[in-house]
C-alpha cells in the first residue's frame, strides 16, 4: 500500500468550486502517478475550519471516483494557517515512487515539491556531506548531482595522460576533448570519462589529491560550473562540494555546511576505504585530509569556506540519520 499526499485551495466556499478544485485534483494525482482508477483504495480528505458548503468525498464521488472509499473530515482551526484548503490522501495498491501534487495556494505547503529548488551542501573532506546530499535527494525524490565526481574524473583524465597537474593552459587544452557524461542507474550516479565507468577509480587517495590541485585552476573550474548551474537550473537538485553556496550556486535556496574534527574525519574515511578492501595507513591518511584541507581554504580561485547565509553543522558527534533530520528539519523550517 502506498500513500499519495495532495492539496489545493479554492477561492470562495462555493459548491462549484469545490466541485472542480477536488476533480483537478485527484486527476492530475492520477496523471502525474500513472494510476488506473482501480488502483485507488480510498481517499480521505481533510478541510479547513473556513469550507462549509460541500463536503469533498461528494465532489470526488461525483467526479467519477466512485470504486473506492471516500471519506471526509474538517480540520480545526488553527491560528495562521491556510484559508480555503482541501487535502487529500490516496491510499493505492501499487508499486511506485508517490509523486504528491499541490495546486493553486497550497504550492506553499510543499515547495520542495512544486518549485525547482536547489540545495547546497558544503565541507571539507569526510564531514559526510556526500552522504548526506545523497539521503536527502532521495527523501525529496530530486537530483543529486556529485559535483566532487566531475573533478575527480578531470584529475584521473589528466593523471592518466600523464599531464602537469599544476599546468593550466596544459589542462584546459586535454579537457577541451574530453567527454565527461554523468549517468543515473536505480538512483546511483555514475561517473563515465570517455566512455568508461570510473566510478571507482576517481576515488583513489591519489586521485583525489590531483582533483584538489586541479581544481584550483580557475578556467578549469569554470568550465564544470557551467555544465553543474545548466543541470541545476532546469531540476530541483542537491549539490555538494567545497564552493556551491558561496560560488556555485550562491543564489541556492538551501545552504548547509558540514564539518567535523580532523580525527572523526580521517576514521571515517578510513573505514569507508578498509570497506572496500583498500589497504590504506591511518596516519597517512590523516595528513592526506589535513593537506586537503590547507589547499582547498587557501586556493586563490573559490577556496572554501562557510557562506554567510549557510546553517553550520558539525557532525562529530552526530550519526548520519541525525544530521540528516536535522537538515531536512532546517528545510522544513524555511519552507
Amino acid at each position: 500500500m502506498v500513500v499519495i499526499r495532495g492539496a489545493t485551495t479554492i477561492a470562495s466556499d462555493e459548491k462549484e468550486e469545490i466541485r472542480r478544485a477536488v476533480k483537478e485534483l485527484l486527476e492530475q494525482i492520477e496523471n502525474r502517478n500513472g494510476l488506473n482508477r482501480d488502483e485507488i483504495v480510498s481517499v480521505v480528505f481533510s478541510s479547513t475550519s473556513d469550507i462549509h458548503s460541500y463536503y469533498p468525498a461528494k465532489a470526488a464521488r461525483e467526479a467519477g471516483f466512485s470504486g473506492c472509499s471516500l471519506f471526509s473530515a474538517a480540520e480545526p482551526e488553527i491560528d495562521g494557517g491556510l484559508p480555503l484548503c482541501i487535502r487529500a490522501m490516496l491510499f493505492v495498491e501499487k508499486n511506485l515512487v508517490p509523486r504528491h501534487v499541490y495546486l493553486r495556494g497550497a504550492k506553499v505547503l510543499r515547495r520542495d515539491l512544486t518549485d525547482i529548488l536547489n540545495i547546497a551542501i558544503d565541507g571539507p573532506a569526510g564531514s559526510g556531506k556526500s552522504t548526506v546530499a545523497k539521503r536527502i535527494a532521495a527523501d525529496l525524490h530530486i537530483l543529486y548531482l556529485d559535483t566532487g565526481a566531475m573533478y575527480r574524473a578531470c584529475a584521473l583524465k589528466a593523471l592518466e595522460a600523464g599531464a602537469d597537474t599544476e599546468n593550466e593552459a596544459e589542462l584546459m587544452d586535454l579537457f577541451r576533448e574530453m567527454k565527461l557524461d554523468i549517468e543515473y542507474e536505480n538512483g546511483v550516479q555514475k561517473t563515465i570519462l570517455d566512455g568508461k565507468d570510473v566510478s571507482e577509480e576517481i576515488r583513489m587517495p591519489k586521485v583525489s589529491m590531483a582533483a584538489s590541485v586541479v581544481s584550483r585552476h580557475a578556467s578549469v573550474r569554470m568550465h564544470m560550473v557551467e555544465k553543474q548551474r545548466e543541470i541545476a537550473g532546469k531540476m530541483s537538485c542537491v549539490l555538494d562540494g567545497r564552493d556551491i553556496g558561496t560560488y556555485v550556486l550562491p543564489d541556492a535556496d538551501f545552504k548547509f555546511y558540514l564539518t567535523a574534527s580532523p580525527e572523526v574525519r580521517a576514521r571515517r574515511r578510513y573505514n569507508e576505504m578498509v570497506k572496500k578492501g583498500l589497504t590504506v595507513d591511518f596516519e597517512t591518511l590523516k595528513k592526506d585530509i589535513a593537506r586537503r584541507d590547507e589547499q582547498d581554504m587557501n586556493r586563490a580561485f573559490a577556496p572554501l569556506k562557510q557562506a554567510e547565509d549557510a546553517v553550520l553543522v558539525d557532525t562529530s558527534e552526530m550519526t548520519i540519520d541525525e544530521v540528516v533530520a536535522f537538515v531536512e528539519n532546517k528545510m522544513q523550517e524555511k519552507i
